[in-house]
């Protein structure tokens, strides 16, 4: 990896924070390989229950790199497509990831830096965090899913009065929306993020990546496809070590311990 995502342990928690100052951590397609393959191998990695995603020196994400998106109207339509992969890439990798992947948002997270903010499983913003689908401001459509995640949220007259006019949210206005989870003083939302991500990485692994799979399909899957899911990853949960360990602890008056058991191979 080079300085452009740094990464950092705490304990079962993996730190990536995007460090590209110079321009409010624009997006990069070095960026979006580097992010991708981070948490490809964070999936891959017993050692971690949860990573936070946050952007260096106080803000998140200011979306594309306008001068690189000028120089792609001179190429083919099929370059510029091929050069868009790598984010929607990112996005994908954010989505399938089986560890927990929570947004710790300062300062700005505009255009794609908003998507890749939404496609995080969690979110925690500093209340005085400006959110933006700005893509019209420069004649540009929204990409990175950002249509689908904010339509999530609000209503279709909220999310085509969002788009059509990029008019900035607040973190607070965001929170009332169901987008954000926690809000932070300012300064402190890497902190809360953490702490977040901490205490689900204590949590039993599997079972969290099963969670994940069911909450990420929960609001377009048809209920009778949803039942058939909850009762695939119930049915594997009861037969593996993580629930003996929970159950056991419950019934034993203790605290169940998935970190220890994970060190077992377990």
């Amino acid at each position: 990896m080079s300085d452009l995502l740094l990464q950092a342990r705490e304990g079962a928690v993996l730190v990536l924070t995007h460090n590209n100052p110079s321009v409010r951590n624009a997006l990069s397609p070095e960026f979006y390989a580097e992010l991708t393959a981070a948490l490809t191998a964070a999936a891959q990695d017993d050692r971690v229950g949860a990573v936070v995603l946050t952007g260096a020196a106080g803000h998140f994400c200011a979306g594309g790199d306008l001068r690189q998106l000028a120089k792609r109207r001179e190429l083919p339509l099929s370059e510029r497509r091929q050069r868009l992969e790598g984010l929607h890439d990112l996005v994908r990798a954010l989505r399938d990831c089986p560890k927990p992947v929570i947004a710790a948002v300062e300062g700005a997270a505009a255009g794609a830096g908003l998507s890749i903010a939404l496609a995080c499983d969690l979110l925690v913003a500093a209340r005085n965090a400006v959110f933006s689908v700005a893509y019209v401001k420069v004649g540009l459509t929204p990409d990175g899913g950002a249509t689908a995640f904010l339509a999530e949220f609000v209503s279709r007259q909220v999310l085509t009065e969002l788009c059509l006019t990029g008019e900035r949210i607040s973190g607070e206005r965001l929170h009332a929306l169901g987008a954000v989870n926690r809000l932070a003083e300012p300064g402190e939302a890497l902190a809360q993020a953490t702490a977040l991500a901490q205490q689900i990485a204590a949590g039993p692994l599997r079972a969290n990546a099963r969670i994940k799979d069911l909450c990420r399909s929960a609001p377009q899957a048809p209920l009778a496809e949803q039942l058939d899911r909850e009762a695939e990853h119930m049915v594997q949960a009861q037969g593996d070590a993580e629930s003996a360990e929970g159950i056991g602890a419950f019934l034993n008056k203790r605290t169940p311990d998935f970190v220890a058991l994970r060190r077992t191979g377990a």
